[in-house]
């Protein structure tokens, strides 16, 4: 009842009054939160727990925030640092790991940490992200990324949504049978503007296999235009009619061949192995382009799609972009998600923020041609078709599920998912990382983006696009034709390389 109030009290208010009590509402949870951890205080087997983690959690804070030189590359931990000092802690869980709930409620198999090292690699960008290692009390060693200046408290949460949409598609018999789920990674946020996350062992961005300075395109085309000449070419088309984008899109697309169904070929040498990879693969695809589409998921350029060399399934990260933002970026999105030729080639943007970039995204995922590459011959029929269709056919089925969790988080005043004209444009311009504020007058905008998105979101579970309500399969061929269609790819900004 409390919450609810609470909730009331936010929804209902405006201007200044708005202001005061989301300032409010956080208050309140800051005080909730400390009353709760003083009880558990004066507990003494739960103590030493909290102790460990308040120092782990300083610890990591102050990495962070250290400053070193600019350039990438590897960098001594000072013994300044108190991360050196965290040794031994046995009471403290590893923060790249998920404890199951016991139902004994007895946690006898916790993985402490042992010790870090005393180096970490710099990875580039605005948000310092540091690579660093952690040995668990077990011997293990692990691979972790910690951020300062970025809020990653969306990120995590969205990791939360992905994990309730695969307990949906474990319960359902057919998707179960496929295991159509989206892969999940962990992401602890420390504070308003740091945290960690887990790293994504044996990964690399898609970007990199692809188009990197040893990448695909080059090593098998090497006559064609460079990467380089693709955007270059796209981005001065940007203020010509759509008939002349398009023009130079369709221009780029002869010269420019799909290469992604090499990956495939060249990493798994054996027909059993190709064939369960490649199968992995269009799971994977499928999957999240569904959950991404009724999520608005925008953003979905290359370097935010990483791939599994060892499963060949794909994770996306970084979610700054939902609800359908993408369509009011400077460069509106224009597809539902990615599904370009390379996507295709290998089969034989948060709740559509994408559309509200500086060019906003005009498809509704990511199936680009190097994307269909690597789905080999049948490219998106077949497996892959099926497999969107068992996917949002759970989801559909889950309305009042799905719709209940992602209202909660839309009005909640913590989570901004709406992104600013400056934000939009740092996205756009040569920043893929700007630094997300989440205190930001958006009081009443989170208001008017709630109700928007959920009724789009309900429109979407209930197979509606264009006005007009469709069976599974027809809502599913109308999502991979936009995907797809070279008029909507022509109007995306150069940086999301569609024609990648």
């Amino acid at each position: 009842m409390e919450r609810r109030a609470e909730l009331i009290l936010y929804i209902a208010a405006t201007g200044q009054r708005a202001m005061c009590t989301l300032y409010s509402v956080k208050q309140s949870r800051v005080l909730g939160a400390k009353m709760l951890l003083d009880r558990l205080q004066s507990v003494d087997t739960i103590a030493p727990i909290l102790t460990q983690m308040n120092k782990l959690s300083e610890a990591l804070i102050s990495l962070a925030y250290y400053k070193f030189g600019k350039d990438r590359g590897t960098y001594i931990i000072p013994n300044t640092e108190p991360i050196l000092r965290i040794k031994n802690y046995d009471r403290a869980l590893l923060p790249s790991f998920t404890l199951p709930v016991s139902k004994s409620g007895q946690y006898n198999n916790i993985v402490g940490i042992h010790s870090f090292e005393n180096k970490f690699e710099y990875l580039g960008g605005v948000t310092l992200p540091k690579k660093f290692t952690c040995t668990d009390t077990n011997g293990i060693k692990h691979a972790l990324l910690v951020k300062g200046q970025d809020d990653l408290r969306q990120d995590a949460v969205m990791q939360q949504v992905f994990t309730i949409m695969n307990m949906l598609l474990r319960e359902n018999k057919e998707t179960n049978k496929r295991k159509l789920l989206i892969r999940t990674y962990k992401i602890v946020p420390l504070s308003q503007r740091s945290g960690v996350l887990e790293w994504c062992r044996n990964t690399m961005p898609m970007e990199d296999y692809l188009v990197s300075i040893k990448g695909a395109h080059k090593r098998y085309f090497p006559d064609d235009y460079s990467n380089n000449q693709c955007r270059s070419l796209m981005n001065k088309a940007c203020k010509l009619s759509n008939a002349e984008r398009l023009k130079v899109y369709l221009d780029i697309c002869t010269h420019f061949h799909p290469v992604f169904h090499h990956f495939f070929l060249e990493n798994f040498r054996t027909p059993g192995v190709w064939f369960e990879r490649r199968q992995a693969y269009m799971h994977s695809v499928a999957t999240s382009s569904m959950i991404g589409y009724i999520l608005g998921l925008g953003d979905r350029h290359v370097k935010n799609i990483l791939l599994d060399k060892t499963t060949a399934e794909i994770i996306h990260i970084d979610f700054g972009i939902a609800f359908e933002q993408g369509k009011i970026l400077p460069t509106p999105e224009t597809v539902p998600f990615r599904l370009t030729r390379d996507i295709v080639d290998g089969m034989g943007i948060a709740f559509e923020q994408g559309k509200i970039l500086p060019t906003p995204e005009t498809v509704p995922f990511r199936l680009t041609r190097d994307i269909v590459d690597g789905m080999g011959v049948s490219g998106i029929e077949g497996v892959f078709r099926k497999s969107c269709e068992k996917t949002m056919s759970v989801l559909r089925q889950n309305q009042v599920t799905i719709l209940t969790i992602l209202e909660v988080l839309l009005y909640d005043p913590l989570y901004a998912w709406t992104i600013t004209p400056s934000e939009g444009f740092k996205r756009q311009h040569k920043d893929q990382s700007p630094i997300r504020d989440t205190d930001r007058e958006a009081t009443k905008e989170v208001n008017k983006l709630a109700e928007r998105a959920l009724t789009r979101l309900k429109q979407k579970l209930d197979g509606t696009e264009d006005g007009t309500v469709t069976s599974v399969n027809g809502q599913v061929n109308k999502l991979l034709h936009q995907a797809r269609d070279p008029v909507n790819l022509s109007r995306l900004y150069d940086g999301w390389q569609p024609f990648l």
